[in-house]
């Protein structure tokens, strides 16, 4: 069986993420590509992967509120 490759734009919609998010994630090495020209290429099965283990880990967090207690 073949394996899909999705391009970055698909992988960010798929994923829920910024393009930007998704080439940081292809040069940290977290998902699998590859480069056809000067385009990446996702694989499918990583990036289903990725978002079943960050899936796993929880809800992310928003960031802690700083200042002064109100009352």
């Amino acid at each position: 069986m073949a394996e899909e490759w999705l391009t970055t734009a698909e992988a960010a919609r798929l994923g829920g993420f910024h393009i930007v998010h998704v080439r940081k994630l292809l040069l940290s090495g977290k998902l699998k590509g590859r480069k056809w020209n000067r385009d990446w290429q996702v694989s499918r099965a990583s990036l289903l992967a990725y978002l079943s283990q960050m899936k796993r880990r929880g809800k992310r967090r928003g960031p802690k509120k700083r200042g002064v207690d109100r009352v």
